[in-house]
């Protein structure tokens, strides 16, 4: 079994174990004494009902759980227990925890207290509504003021809070289905999780506005709750069945395959070496070469570049942090030079100022820095006749809130990461209902101006939230990561060709989802399922996509696209399982030859119903 977790998961550490509890039609999973995907029906009211404490940089505080209890009945469940969250200074919140749960709905609340002065940048309760089914529709919100503001849900993502001082919201869950969400013990507002790609909208304690970190004060108790009422016409019917076999449909559409671009980094440039046939193997036909002269990067690095552009024959793009320190003009001179000597030839060049690649939140200071205009001027003098590329080095969030001038640059570029809030298995995969999201705000913003995205990978390359990422030598599942063990497993593999499949409708240029060599790389090192120097399972995927690259785009619609998704050319379809579970699936037509992507091609039935592993990716001939 651990064998079979290594090759799934890249690591043979088990999530933490879930409960189902249920009273009539409510059901939830209880999960790390946290509350998931509250349904009602089988119908999805609430993605999650939390207590987190995050530290100063927005890390979670794992919570150490005492004297849990558990009862059900016939009318209802009950959970209590104790937790404590510590922090690097040695303080602890403790917080008595009750959950509650009826036919009627859900209360959870936490009385809390800290044994010394405990720094955090939030600690209280957050509350996620789905994306799917949600987005565009009325909702009603209750201010603490008592005042009733009737709106609808951002559809478009919002870059700012939709909703500030919230005392209750009430949405539609399904035809003939209500709920009411109450929140009480401080000042709750509302983002749009969907700017970081999680699949929900997140009501959390404490305005962004006010500052942080900032200090629970000692023996000084505070008390929040939650409290969630739903209400059901006579007749509302029930939720479609989980387990139910998944229909395609497909639609050819007027886009084309992008071209796969994989990143280069200076500390990876021995292992980048080693690793020169793999971007043939691959098909790739792009170089993000990554340059931040703040950080040290120098004339070597390009020459590193170089060396590897020159042996692939591959394009490059230089993925620029702009230092501005001192005149643009000058600056912008000095690096031209270094590509020159370094004989680095240029495709592209990507330029983002250095002080963007940190976010700034609602209600905080923008920092110094030119205007972009004035960078892209700089740019253009210093590189005359190359592309021009702007937008931003991390993600979605920073680019929907600094909107770059579309109109100065030749093409528009950002990257994502699913693990900046949640890293658990489900939340990963759930953030491909988002990203469809992302990019058609980016559609809406930019037009058809030519579009690119990454290098993304499920690790975090660098953290835009806080002082760093988060070190992770014990392979966990743990949110800003900048190493994660999934990205060499089957999960890779399926998020790899999921993340493919749900931007092929924008119509991307390039699109990039590793890098060569090291944590975000394609080659295995020692202690993975893949023996080391071997592709990792992404890789194959990566070979796949790099085939379709200029061609024809079909849509792949899926009648459950929380567990299948894919992509498709005329006589080809590429399917992934995002679940672990064996998913069935009904194809539109018989096949001629089903074959698992796993660098050993093992078949599959032809059959018109086929059987999709767990995390498992195929391909089918048609």
């Amino acid at each position: 079994m651990s064998g079979d977790l290594l090759r799934l998961y890249g690591t043979s550490e088990r999530e933490p174990e879930s409960r189902t509890l249920s009273a009539g039609d409510v059901s939830v999973e209880l999960q790390d004494g946290n509350l998931r995907t509250l349904r009602f029906r089988g119908h999805e009211v609430l993605r999650a009902v939390a207590f987190l404490v995050r530290d100063k940089d927005w890390g979670t505080c794992g919570a150490a759980i005492a004297n849990l209890a558990v009862e059900e009945t016939t009318a209802g469940f009950s959970v209590r227990y104790d937790a404590r969250f510590s922090a690097p200074s040695g303080a602890h919140l403790d917080c008595a925890i009750s959950i509650a749960g009826s036919a009627g709905g859900v209360t959870f609340s936490a009385d809390c207290v800290s044994d010394a002065d405990f720094e955090t940048a939030r600690a209280g309760f957050v509350v996620l509504h789905p994306v799917v089914g949600v987005a565009g529709a009325p909702v009603k919100v209750r201010h603490g003021d008592g005042s009733v503001e009737k709106a609808c849900w951002p559809d478009r993502i919002e870059p700012w809070q939709p909703f500030k001082e919230i005392a209750a919201i009430t949405h539609r869950v399904a035809p003939g289905i209500t709920a009411t969400t109450d929140f009480s013990g401080d000042v709750f507002e509302m983002e749009d999780q969907r700017n970081w790609t999680d699949g929900s909208y997140k009501t959390y304690v404490r305005p962004l506005a006010l500052p942080w970190p900032y200090r629970v004060p000692k023996n000084e108790p505070f008390r929040q709750a939650i409290s969630v009422r739903i209400e059901a016409e006579a007749g509302a019917a029930p939720a479609a069945g989980a387990g139910d076999a998944v229909s395609l449909r497909l639609v050819p559409t007027t886009r084309r395959f992008p071209e796969i671009g994989v990143g280069l980094r200076p500390e990876c440039l021995a292992g980048e070496r080693a690793a020169l046939a793999v971007l043939e193997t691959i098909g790739a036909r792009h170089l993000i070469a990554h340059f931040d002269p703040v950080a040290g990067h120098g004339i070597e690095a390009l020459r590193g570049y170089a060396e590897i552009a020159a042996r692939s024959g591959l394009k490059v793009t230089l993925e620029l942090a702009v230092p501005c320190r001192g005149p643009l003009d000058e600056e912008m001179a000095g690096i031209a030079g270094f590509v020159g000597e370094a004989g680095l030839v240029l495709d592209t060049l990507f330029v983002s100022p250095a002080v963007d690649r940190q976010s700034t939140p609602p209600g905080s200071a923008w920092p110094e820095c030119p205007p972009l205009a004035a960078v892209y001027a700089a740019a253009r003098a210093a590189f005359p006749g190359v592309p021009l590329g702007g937008g931003m080095m991390s993600y979605f969030t920073e680019l929907n809130r600094k909107r770059v001038p579309g109109e100065r640059l030749d093409y528009i570029s950002h990257c994502t990461n699913p693990i900046v809030h949640a890293a658990d298995d489900l939340s990963v995969m759930q953030t491909f209902e988002a990203l469809r999201f992302v990019v058609g705000s980016v559609r809406a913003l930019y037009g058809d101006k030519p579009y690119r995205i990454g290098p993304s990978t499920i690790a975090m390359r660098q953290n835009p939230y806080g002082s760093a990422t988060k070190d992770n030598p014990a392979g966990g599942r743990i949110p800003m990561a900048n190493v994660d063990p999934r990205h060499n497993g089957a999960f890779g593999a399926a998020w790899t060709l999921a993340y493919a499949a749900t931007v092929a409708p924008a119509g991307l240029e390039v699109l990039a989802l590793s890098t060569l060599a090291g944590p975000f790389g394609l080659v295995a090192g020692e202690g993975e399922a893949t023996p080391a120097g071997g592709l990792r399972p992404l890789a194959h995927v990566l070979a796949a996509l790099g085939s379709l690259a200029g061609g024809a785009a079909v849509a792949v619609e899926t009648s459950r696209p929380e567990a299948v998704l894919g992509l498709a050319t005329a006589d080809r379809l590429l399917l992934a399982n995002i679940t672990p579970q064996v998913q069935a699936v009904v194809l539109p037509a018989l096949p001629c030859r089903v074959s698992v992507i796993d660098g050993k091609g093992a078949d599959l039935p032809a059959a018109g119903r086929i059987g999709l592993p767990p995390y498992g990716v195929v391909e089918i001939l048609r």
